[in-house]
C-alpha cells in the first residue's frame, strides 16, 4: 500500500455535539485526539479511540446517494486521501508522529439517515464507513501529514 495524506482533521466534544475541524491535534494513548469524547480509555473498551475514513469512499457514497455532503457529516475524526485504509484489525498505521492500530470496521449507525437518505446503506459495503482505531503511540498531527502503514514491533 502507498502512503496517503492527511487531508481533515474532526472533533466533538460530546455525543451528538457540534463538529469541530482543526487542522493540527495532539493525540494520547489516554485520550485519543484531544478535545473529542470518543478517545478516553474505557475498560474492555478501547477499540473506538480514533475514527478514519477515505476521501475515495466518502466521495463514492456522495454518488450513490446523490448528495454532496461534507465529509464530516460521516462525524468521522480523520479523513484521508490516496490511501487504501486496512480492512482487518492490528495493522497499524502512521499518521505523522501518531502510531494507530485498527481494531474494527466503522459500521454506519442508523443516524447516517437523518444525514440523507440511503447513506447507511452506501457507507455499509466493503468498510466504505472507515476504520476504528486505538492509539499505540501519541504525538502531534496536522492535516497534511503523510499516512503510511507501519509494521508491529
Amino acid at each position: 500500500m502507498a502512503g496517503g495524506v492527511l487531508r481533515g482533521i474532526a472533533r466533538h466534544a460530546f455525543s451528538r455535539g457540534p463538529i469541530e475541524l482543526v487542522q493540527t491535534v495532539r493525540v494520547t494513548v489516554e485520550t485519543g485526539l484531544d478535545g473529542d469524547f470518543r478517545g478516553a480509555l474505557k475498560p474492555g473498551r478501547n477499540r473506538r479511540q480514533v475514527s478514519l475514513m477515505e476521501v475515495g469512499d466518502w466521495a463514492q457514497a456522495m454518488r450513490l446517494v446523490g448528495h454532496e455532503l461534507p465529509w464530516w457529516e460521516r462525524r468521522a475524526n480523520l479523513l484521508v486521501e490516496d490511501f487504501d485504509l486496512p480492512q482487518s484489525a492490528g495493522v497499524h498505521v502512521r499518521i505523522g508522529e501518531v502510531l494507530l492500530e485498527i481494531t474494527k470496521e466503522c459500521d454506519p449507525c442508523s443516524r447516517m439517515e437523518t444525514v440523507a437518505e440511503g447513506l447507511r446503506a452506501a457507507l455499509t459495503p466493503d468498510w466504505r464507513g472507515g476504520a476504528l482505531a486505538r492509539v499505540v503511540e501519541g504525538g502531534q498531527i496536522g492535516v497534511g501529514d503523510a499516512v503510511t502503514i507501519e509494521q508491529p514491533r
